[in-house]
C-alpha cells in the first residue's frame, strides 16, 4: 500500500473509532413477520420514516439492509417509493445514468452509454415469518459486450475469447431475482433463507452501486473483482442467523462470473462456498469479514479456483440536511499460488441537492499486459466528482454531474499508458425514489 493511502486509511479508522454515540438508535422495529404499522391499504403512496419499518431478515430497522443479504449502518437512507396493497408492501427505486466517458492515453478511449438499475421488492407476513421477493434489472447490455473504457480495470470476457483489460464490463439485464424468508426465534433473534437466480452470496461489503459512500459515482471501482463482483451469481442459496447486531451466514452458489451474453439467465452447479460475519456495533457503523472458495470463476480459465478474503467498515453520519458516508475495504484473492490484494477508501458528502464523492484505490494486478498470470503490478486510481440534483416530480430528480480520475502506474507500464493517464466522466442521472 502506498504511504498516502495508508495514512488516509489510518486517519479514517481513527475518526471512526471516535464517532460519537450521541445519535439515538432507531426506534425499535416490530418483530419479524409483523407488517409496518398504520400504512393505508388502498394502494396509495406511503411517505414514512423507514427506520420504523422492520427489516426483512430480522427484528431491526430496514435501513440496515443493503444489497443481497449484506448490511450497512442503521442510520443509512433507505429510499424508494412505497405502496401498500393489502398485506403486501411494495417498493420501487430507479437510478439511471447517461454517461460520456473519456480515458486518456493510448490504452484509453471515448464512449457514451447508459448504466444503472431499476429495482423493486414485495414483502408480506407469511405464517410466523416474513417473505420478501426482489428484482433488479439493468440497461447496461445496451452498451455492448465490450463495456466502457476504464483504465486499470480487468476481469471477465468481452467475447468469450479474450479478457477485458482497461475496460469495465456491463452488468447483465437480470441483476437479481431473489426470494427470502425469515422467522423470529426469540427476542432479537431470527433465522433466514435467501435464494436467487441471479442473487448475491454472503461475500464482501454491499455492492458498490448500493454503497452510500460511492453510489452517486457512475465509475466502477478497479477493485471490483476483489470485493463485489459476485453480486450477480447465477444461482445462490444462503442461510443465516441474526442475533441483535450480529449476523452469521453461509452461501452455496455458482462461482462462475457471468459470460458475454448479457441478456439471458445462466444456470450452473452451486459449487462455491462463502461465509460472512457482520456486526453493527452502533447505528453509524457496519463491519464485515468474509471468506469464499470460488470454483472456476473465470470463463477463460475454468480449471482455476480462487480463494478470496474481504473485510470492510462502513461509517455513516447524519449531518444537517444530509449525510456523510465512508467505506474502508480490503480484498484478497489467491489463485495458482499467487496472492493479490486490493485496498479501497471512498466517501460521499450529501447536503441538500449537492453530493460530492471521491475514491482512492490500490490493486495488485497480473492481467494488465493481456498475459494470463503475467507480471504483477501495483497500480492505483483516485477520483473525485460531484452531482447536483433538481427535483422534477414528487418522487423523481434529474441530476447533472462530473468526475475526474487520475491513474498511477509503475515506471515499466508508463510507456504503454502514456504516463499516469487520467480520465473524465460527465453524466445526467434520473433518480426515482
Amino acid at each position: 500500500m502506498t504511504p498516502l493511502l495508508a495514512a488516509a486509511l489510518a486517519a479514517a479508522l481513527q475518526h471512526q473509532g471516535h464517532a460519537g454515540m450521541d445519535m439515538p438508535m432507531p426506534p425499535p422495529a416490530p418483530p419479524a413477520g409483523q407488517a409496518p404499522a398504520a400504512p393505508p391499504d388502498d394502494g396509495s403512496i406511503v411517505v414514512a420514516d423507514t427506520r420504523e419499518t422492520p427489516g426483512s431478515l430480522g427484528s431491526y430497522a430496514i435501513t440496515r439492509e443493503a444489497s443481497g443479504t449484506s448490511w450497512q449502518p442503521d442510520i443509512s437512507d433507505h429510499r424508494g417509493v412505497h405502496v401498500m396493497a393489502g398485506d403486501w408492501m411494495l417498493m420501487g427505486h430507479a437510478l439511471l445514468n447517461l454517461v460520456f466517458d473519456r480515458q486518456e492515453g493510448p490504452r484509453g478511449g471515448d464512449k457514451a452509454f447508459v448504466l444503472g438499475m431499476v429495482m423493486g421488492s414485495a414483502r408480506r407476513p407469511l405464517g410466523s415469518g416474513t417473505l420478501q421477493l426482489r428484482a433488479m434489472l439493468s440497461p447496461e447490455p445496451l452498451m455492448g459486450p465490450r463495456g466502457y473504457p476504464l483504465l486499470l480495470a480487468s476481469g471477465e470476457t468481452a467475447d468469450g475469447l479474450t479478457t477485458l483489460v482497461d475496460r469495465q464490463h456491463p452488468h447483465d439485464l437480470f441483476m437479481e431475482l431473489s426470494a427470502s424468508y425469515s422467522v423470529r426465534l426469540a427476542y432479537a433473534t431470527s433465522a433466514f433463507v435467501y435464494a436467487g437466480l441471479p442473487g448475491e452470496p454472503a461475500f464482501g461489503p454491499p455492492a458498490f452501486m448500493h454503497r452510500l459512500s460511492i453510489m452517486d459515482s457512475p465509475e466502477a471501482p478497479i477493485s471490483h473483482h476483489w470485493l463485489d463482483s459476485t453480486h450477480i451469481a447465477f444461482g445462490v442459496a444462503t442461510v443465516g442467523l441474526v442475533h441483535g447486531n450480529m449476523k452469521v451466514e453461509a452461501s452455496r452458489f455458482n462461482g462462475r462470473e457471468p459470460d458475454q451474453y448479457r441478456w439471458g439467465i445462466e444456470t450452473g452447479p452451486l459449487d462455491s462456498t462463502a461465509l460472512r460475519l457482520s456486526w453493527n456495533p452502533t447505528d453509524r457503523l457496519a463491519v464485515q469479514a468474509s471468506w469464499g472458495r470460488f470454483v472456476g470463476p473465470e470463463q477463460l480459465e475454468p480449471g482455476e479456483n480462487q480463494t478470496r478474503w474481504s473485510a470492510s467498515a462502513i461509517w455513516t453520519r447524519p449531518i444537517y440536511d444530509g449525510s456523510w458516508s465512508t467505506t474502508l475495504a480490503w480484498g484478497r484473492r489467491s489463485t495458482a499460488g499467487r496472492t493479490l490484494d486490493a485496498f479501497v477508501l471512498e466517501s460521499a458528502l450529501r447536503r441538500e441537492r449537492w453530493t460530492v464523492f471521491g475514491r482512492a484505490e490500490e490493486t495488485e494486478n497480473d492481467e494488465l499486459t493481456g498475459i494470463h498470470h503475467g507480471p504483477v503490478y501495483g497500480v492505483g486510481k483516485a477520483s473525485i466528482g460531484a452531482i447536483r440534483d433538481f427535483q422534477v416530480a414528487p418522487h423523481a430528480a434529474l441530476g447533472l454531474g462530473a468526475l475526474v480520475a487520475q491513474n498511477f502506474v509503475p515506471r515499466t507500464l508508463r510507456p504503454s499508458y502514456g504516463g499516469d493517464a487520467g480520465g473524465f466522466m460527465a453524466f445526467v442521472r434520473l433518480k426515482v425514489d
